[in-house]
């Protein structure tokens, strides 16, 4: 399907239109009102043990902490090594169970101080462990991936990830022949991969298009990651687009960027607080909501927003997204959906890998 095509299906759909408030959406054609807003709140807060809550992961009929330690803080410059191997310990000792990290974070920093951190005292038993990778052909994905089993560690990542499906032809070259997937799929056979999902932060239709790319090639996705905060529900919205396909697709929902990413973005509005975001996140139908923790305060405010976290209605739900109404309207605050700040890959082509051979094939010499 050509984008023009999938955008127009789209819009006849009544998915393109603006969103104002997220609990005021009309259902899709087929969904009921109040399966609507079930298909946008948590059927529950979790099961709270000690200072963590944890959920089930779609369908995978695995359970993680609904907080997982983010991969990319946890190495920033600031961080000395070790420092960053005690947040990681402090964070399982006290039941954070979900690892998150990328092949490209801080130029592979991010992974090898967690391979370093989990290969000491028995901690990669006690985690759910995923990674990610920016490689679009067959060849540049299984490089990626032996190199973060490497930097990692470990024989095997509990789920790996294609990173930043920011463009629609990204589902194609994945699942193209010589895409990435078929190295991803060689690596679940090949017992190196459990569980495989993707992430995007940029538009909820090319979510939308890569589970399409998915079904069409006979393939359920075990898990999707996206940013979901209480500036979203206004501008281009992933709660309202992608998150009700995800669970009726039983996928796992992974939110990200609950703050707006690197230094908390969205707190600079002054609208809301760190607590108020990560409620919102945990509120949705997420298994996890990624945080980036990189200081023992942070680390103690993700497990304070856990302990406090109760189910909010429709009511307090709306209440708490009409705090930021008047700011979020055109995306300011969420800079990965409207700048190429957060866009690794594009500043790094060179990351997806080159064209495939039915391409190089297919295309005019010297087209550009």
């Amino acid at each position: 399907m050509r984008r023009r095509d999938f955008v127009a299906g789209m819009a006849a759909a009544g998915m393109c239109a603006p969103i104002a408030k997220a609990w005021q959406q009309q259902p899709t054609p087929g969904t009921s009102a109040s399966d609507a807003t079930r298909l946008l709140r948590a059927s529950s807060a979790g099961t709270l043990k000690g200072d963590m809550l944890y959920r089930p992961l779609g369908k995978t009929g695995e359970t993680v902490s609904a907080i997982g330690l983010g991969g990319s803080h946890i190495a920033k410059p600031s961080l000395t090594e070790d420092e960053s191997i005690r947040l990681i310990h402090a964070a399982i000792d006290r039941g954070i169970t979900f690892m998150d990290n990328s092949w490209d974070y801080n130029g592979g920093q991010s992974e090898m101080r967690m391979g370093k951190a989990l290969s000491q005292g028995g901690y990669r038993q006690k985690v759910f462990l995923m990674t990610k990778i920016d490689g679009r052909t067959k060849e540049e994905a299984a490089r990626q991936i032996e190199t973060s089993l490497d930097r990692l560690r470990t024989d095997h990542v509990d789920l790996l990830q294609h990173h930043e499906i920011l463009r629609f032809d990204d589902p194609d070259r994945i699942f193209g022949e010589g895409g990435a997937q078929e190295a991803v799929l060689a690596a679940q056979k090949a017992g190196k991969v459990r569980f495989i999902g993707f992430t995007g932060h940029k538009d909820p239709h090319v979510h939308l298009y890569m589970l399409e790319t998915a079904a069409k090639h006979g393939f359920h996705f075990d898990t999707v990651q996206m940013p979901l905060n209480v500036m979203d529900a206004h501008f281009r919205s992933f709660a309202q687009l992608v998150v009700p396909v995800a669970v009726k697709q039983q996928i796992g929902i992974l939110g990200m960027k609950s703050m707006g990413g690197a230094d908390g973005v969205i707190l600079k509005s002054g609208t809301v607080t760190p607590i108020e975001c990560l409620h919102y996140a945990l509120n949705l139908p997420t298994s996890v909501v990624i945080t980036g923790i990189d200081k023992q305060q942070v680390l103690d405010q993700a497990f304070e927003a856990a302990k406090s976290f109760r189910l909010m209605d429709e009511q307090q739900v709306a209440s708490l997204i009409a705090k930021t109404q008047q700011v979020a309207m055109t995306g300011r605050y969420e800079l990965f959906k409207t700048s190429s700040h957060f866009d690794t890959t594009a500043k790094h082509p060179d990351w997806l890998g080159g064209e495939s051979p039915e391409v190089q094939k297919l295309a005019p010499q010297g087209a550009g």
